[in-house]
């Protein structure tokens, strides 16, 4: 069993966490005259090391996810999604959002074409939540700073409220709220879906690692420099006072500063990192991170045109609400899973 623990830690901390390769670089910065204690040099270890920690995490799990995801192109995803009603395609639907590594604008276009093709609203929004909140990059990059249980709960929870968002959706009878670019059309044809080669499959990995990369880098640099910002100049006392209280206002607030921001998973995790390790609770923090990413202020910029007011506001009240509950409870069972 203490072998099992070991090994467990082990994979955490020197291979997903990487902190072999944290101390690498403080040896470095000491070999250069610098004095890790100050808040500069710590600054600049913490951010050296979550970029290229991030960056090598991010392009292995997109290559990887990407392989999966070309089993699964859209036409097929129509066709899975379309054989199966009420609950199970909401959770098939949330599922299918899990392979899927794309920010909240980047769901928008497969939502869009989902709803077009006649796939029940419900169903579509269960996709639309759970895309951008819960892929299997963020299990393992979750996994990789808060640990697995803290990453298990944060993907069942993200797909807890897709199902339940979606499954509301369907029953409040919405359909009308839906923009006309969107509706169903009347003339169906038959796709013919080929099977890519293998090669055809890795190349397809290699583009959308390429592609992902190259869109959220620059809001990974960001992220890990408000990370180390936060982690080397704001006062541990600062962020205990306002977001390491057992109250719910730390939440909430958590929750609606997220919303005008925009990142992916990939960039709100140093942030997450950076607060968690100055008193911050870990419901506030997991709140922040599931409101930048799902309801981030470009991406319902480009819902709205595709939706009517009514609905997006639907829409936001249900992932608030949602999220708003998830950090309470994480809140409340810290003490179990840190």
């Amino acid at each position: 069993m203490e072998f099992l623990t070991n090994l467990g830690a082990f994979f955490q901390y020197q291979v997903l966490g990487m902190q072999w390769l944290n101390e690498l670089i403080g040896q470095a910065l000491i070999a250069l005259g610098m004095d890790l204690s100050s808040p500069i040099a710590g600054s600049l270890q913490f951010f050296i090391y979550d970029t290229i920690k991030i960056s090598v995490l991010l392009c292995l799990l997109i290559f990887s996810i990407s392989y999966v995801q070309s089993f699964f192109p859209p036409e097929r995803s129509k066709a899975i999604l379309g054989r199966f009603n009420g609950l199970s395609a909401n959770t098939i639907a949330a599922l299918l959002g899990t392979i899927t590594p794309f920010c909240s604008c980047s769901s928008i276009p497969l939502f869009i074409g989902f709803t077009s093709a006649g796939l029940p609203l419900g169903v579509t929004f269960s996709f639309l939540i759970s895309s951008p909140m819960v892929d299997l990059a963020s299990l393992v990059l979750i996994s990789s700073i808060f640990g697995a249980k803290v990453a298990f709960a944060y993907v069942i929870l993200g797909l807890v409220i897709a199902i339940a968002g979606g499954t509301l959706i369907s029953k409040l009878n919405m359909d009308n709220y839906i923009e006309d670019i969107v509706r169903p059309k009347t003339i169906k044809t038959k796709t013919i879906i080929q099977t890519p080669t293998t090669k055809e499959r890795l190349s397809f990995a290699y583009e959308q690692m390429k592609n992902t990369f190259n869109k959220v880098f620059v809001y990974i640099l960001i992220g890990v420099g408000i990370g180390a910002f936060i982690h080397n100049w704001i006062p541990q006392e600062y962020i205990v006072s306002l977001l390491g209280s057992h109250s719910t206002v730390g939440v909430f607030l958590a929750t609606l500063v997220g919303i005008p921001m925009y990142a992916d998973i990939f960039g709100t995790i140093p942030v997450a990192e950076a607060l968690l390790a100055k008193g911050a609770l870990l419901g506030t923090v997991l709140a922040f991170m599931m409101s930048v990413t799902t309801l981030s202020l470009p991406s319902l910029i480009m819902l709205r045109k595709a939706i009517k007011p009514r609905l997006l506001f639907t829409f936001i009240s249900i992932c608030t609400i949602g999220i708003f509950l998830v950090g309470i409870l994480f809140n409340l069972l810290q003490s179990f899973l840190i």
